[in-house]
């Protein structure tokens, strides 16, 4: 289980697959909220079995220590730090949620390192209706496990098997509750929409159906402002990873291997 330090915090990280080059760049899995790099294992399976892939505990969650980041920049800071410290130039961000935040502020800040990017039910910019954001505001004074359990049972399609949803409750929970709430203000400030129009990388949009977390309306704005975007909708909620692995990894592996235009 590799470490690296960065910045106060300790990033565990994976890297897994050939060095050769032949099956493409490498893809980098980021996750989302209170989440962890394990959330990825479907995709990072497969995937390690023909091309280098990497993926990692952000700061505060999972494996990894360090206090929460306050702003999205943040995070995608560490994510750097650790491409650099693998000699890792050009790769293929692949996030959810949260985690495709950082990957649009990575292909913003980094456009000659980012070949193509995937973004899982993610969004460029977080709105809300005069009463979700009157919820969102009373949610926060919740008991803190119950902040999270509320949060996480509504990330899942009507069907999920409830106890799996359990035991990604009580993952969430295990996350500090100062990393926890920082990172869900970044979140709300995450707001990049106004500038992806200047993203090039060609870009894949997945995203549930029945995502009520981040709504389907609010990924549509999205990909509709990127210059090279195909979107596709899947019949899941807003934990696509695990709710539709095979689905989501066979949408990935026919995107990264597709020839550029």
């Amino acid at each position: 289980m590799p470490k690296l330090e960065v910045d106060g915090a300790v990033l565990v990280y994976d890297d897994e697959g050939p060095r050769d080059g032949d099956g493409g760049v490498p893809l980098v899995f980021i996750h989302g909220w209170t989440a962890g790099r394990h959330r990825w294992d479907d995709q990072f399976a497969h995937f390690a079995t023909g091309r280098r892939v990497v993926r990692l505990d952000l700061r505060g969650h999972g494996e990894s220590t360090g206090a929460g980041s306050r702003t999205v920049d943040e995070l995608a800071a560490d994510v750097v730090a650790l491409l650099d410290h693998l000699e890792v130039d050009r790769f293929v961000p692949v996030g959810h949620s949260m985690g495709g935040m950082i990957a649009q502020t990575l292909a913003l800040a980094h456009p000659e390192r980012v070949e193509r990017m995937v973004l899982v039910d993610s969004i460029s910019r977080m709105t809300y209706s005069r009463a979700r954001g009157l919820l969102l505001a009373v949610s926060t004074l919740l008991p803190f496990k119950l902040f999270v359990a509320v949060n996480i049972q509504r990330a899942f399609a009507p069907g999920f098997p409830k106890e799996k949803i359990r035991e990604y409750i009580d993952a969430s929970a295990a996350t500090p509750r100062e990393v926890v709430m920082t990172c869900y203000g970044a979140m709300r400030a995450f707001d990049v929409l106004e500038r992806v129009g200047g993203i090039t990388a060609p870009t894949l949009v997945v995203h549930g159906y029945h995502d009520i977390q981040l709504p389907l309306s609010q990924m549509l704005r999205m990909a509709n402002a990127y210059p090279d975007a195909v979107v596709r909708i899947v019949d899941a909620g807003h934990e696509l990873p695990v709710e539709k692995p095979a689905e989501l990894t066979a949408l990935i592996g026919g995107f990264v291997t597709a020839p550029t235009a």
